[in-house]
């Protein structure tokens, strides 16, 4: 008689309850254009969208970002500055996951999000949206890596759905990937800025041949905001990745600054002087032509300097992470080897004294500085979101994205101001009714301002406000210097004259 071979149970994959397979994972209020699409969308595994699922591809441009449905190209475009640093890939895409292919695959991923000072771990199960069987959301450019929407849901399962997804900074989903911080340069100014030969008072002196040195180094991102006629292609409220800057010299001598740009969406949308068989080329050498063009990877297109910063609204530029875990200079390529970070508060009738203007500004939250040698300093004010964004975002035609969250519901106005003292048993309204050392330009809605600034040793007063006062809201002072310091707060700062803090009580 033949034996009967048992049949091996199939295996149990893991179901995330906390971010299921439904809806309430996907949608916030069906406020964006992703609606449409709510009964169309299908949950699939990787093994069931193709036959050999990789997390990660031998070839590094076929792992590159591409948006699907989702608003979302600030995120992606954040995604590619892991691409640069294997370091930064595997402290958010920890190595060694079981794949599809391992037996001790149970079908979840666990990626690591840099939130409000600390490192979180978010585990996911791998079930991703899907229109007709292929993803709907991100993708990388070849469709069985999977790395990108991986990370994509775990992005979307720390900010409640992939609705909440639809709008926002750059700047924020860097800091998020690598704890680091970023950089926003409005190119207004800095076209401002080049016809000036003096520095710009309160403010770096920025041009876009900076960022040649800054290329290899970290991410560069440029958004266009409200795009002028000769750029209608490149969509309202989009962000691109810069993928390279090239120096050459034209026919006659001139030197010419371009810089590629890669379009989230996957094609090139581009109709400059610099496009494949544009007027531009014909001031460099058929050769250089030839080379720059076949550099050109899908959604890729080369702008000349002028034509950028008339066509682009900012460009943000996340600072270089070391492998040590150190912060690198932008401005001068030092390492800020000592960090400290304490959290605050602006707590109303208390210490929620408003802006400069205001009388009870001197109760704002007060911290010590203390530089025990001359150092780079930059200190940052990160502000705790009240609540997810997609309330506040309008809602978009078609897939269009927008790197903007618009004010005044997440984030307060924010400022910073840094004041130097001889001693800290001090006269505050002294102290505080002269001019700062260094101090924002304005107060922002961004989540997180921060100063960069040259430092003498001593002890220094840091004060953070929002601009109204009686505003609560909570915060993550972070301080980064390449010499040594100490970091205290102190709400109560001892002076020799009482001074009123909201007409309430006394700091």
């Amino acid at each position: 008689m033949r034996a009967v071979r048992a049949e091996t149970p199939a295996r149990e994959l893991f179901r995330d309850a906390a971010f299921p397979a439904s809806d309430s994972s996907l949608f916030y209020n069906l406020s964006t254009p992703l609606a449409q699409f709510r009964e169309d969308i299908t949950w699939r595994r990787p093994q069931e969208i193709c036959a050999t699922p990789q997390l990660f591809p031998d070839n590094p441009w076929e792992g590159q970002v591409k948006q699907g449905l989702l608003g979302d190209c600030w995120f992606l475009c954040a995604c590619a500055a892991l691409q640069k640093s294997q370091h930064l890939l595997d402290q958010v895409f920890p190595p060694g996951q079981p794949g599809w292919s391992d037996q001790k695959y149970q079908g979840f991923f666990t990626c690591r999000i840099w939130q409000f000072g600390h490192w979180e771990e978010v585990t996911i199960d791998d079930r991703l949206p899907c229109l007709a069987g292929r993803l709907c959301f991100s993708r990388c450019q070849r469709e069985d890596v999977f790395w990108l929407p991986l990370l994509e849901k775990a992005y979307a399962k720390v900010h409640g759905s992939y609705e909440h997804l639809w709008a926002g900074q750059v700047a924020d989903a860097l800091v998020d990937l690598t704890g680091s911080l970023a950089e926003r340069w409005s190119l207004k100014d800095v076209t401002k800025a080049s016809g000036q030969q003096d520095r710009p008072s309160g403010g770096e002196h920025r041009t876009c041949r900076q960022l040649l040195h800054l290329k290899d180094r970290c991410l560069i991102s440029c958004s266009v905001l409200s795009p002028r006629a000769g750029a209608r292609e490149l969509g309202e409220f989009h962000a691109f990745i810069i993928s390279d800057l090239q120096e050459l010299r034209s026919q006659t001598g001139q030197g010419i600054l371009l810089l590629r740009i890669h379009n989230p969406w996957g094609r090139r949308c581009w109709q400059g002087l610099w496009r494949e068989g544009g007027e531009g080329w014909n001031q460099v050498e058929p050769a250089k032509e030839s080379e720059l063009l076949a550099q050109l990877q899908e959604g890729e297109f080369w702008v000349e300097e002028e034509e950028f910063l008339r066509e682009f609204d900012e460009v943000t530029i996340g600072y270089p992470v070391t492998e040590a875990g150190h912060l690198q200079s932008l401005h001068t390529e030092r390492v800020l080897c000592h960090t400290r970070t304490l959290p605050g508060a602006w707590v109303t009738g208390q210490s929620a004294g408003g802006c400069r203007n205001n009388s009870c500004f001197p109760c704002n939250p007060k911290f010590w500085l203390r530089l025990l040698e001359p150092s780079e300093v930059c200190v940052a004010v990160l502000q705790r979101p009240r609540r997810r964004l997609v309330g506040q975002t309008r809602a978009l035609a078609g897939a269009s994205p927008a790197p903007v969250n618009l004010p005044g519901k997440d984030y307060q106005a924010v400022g910073l101001h840094i004041w130097k003292v001889e001693k800290r048993k001090i006269s505050l309204p002294r102290v505080l009714s002269a001019p700062p050392v260094a101090g924002t330009a304005c107060h922002a809605y961004d989540r997180e301002i921060h100063l960069r600034c040259e430092l003498s040793p001593g002890y220094y007063l840091a004060v953070p406000s929002t601009f109204l006062k009686d505003v609560p809201g909570q915060f993550l002072l972070r301080v980064f210097s390449t010499g040594k310091i100490s970091l205290r707060f102190q709400q109560t700062v001892r002076t020799r004259t009482r001074v009123p803090c909201c007409s309430r009580s006394h700091c």
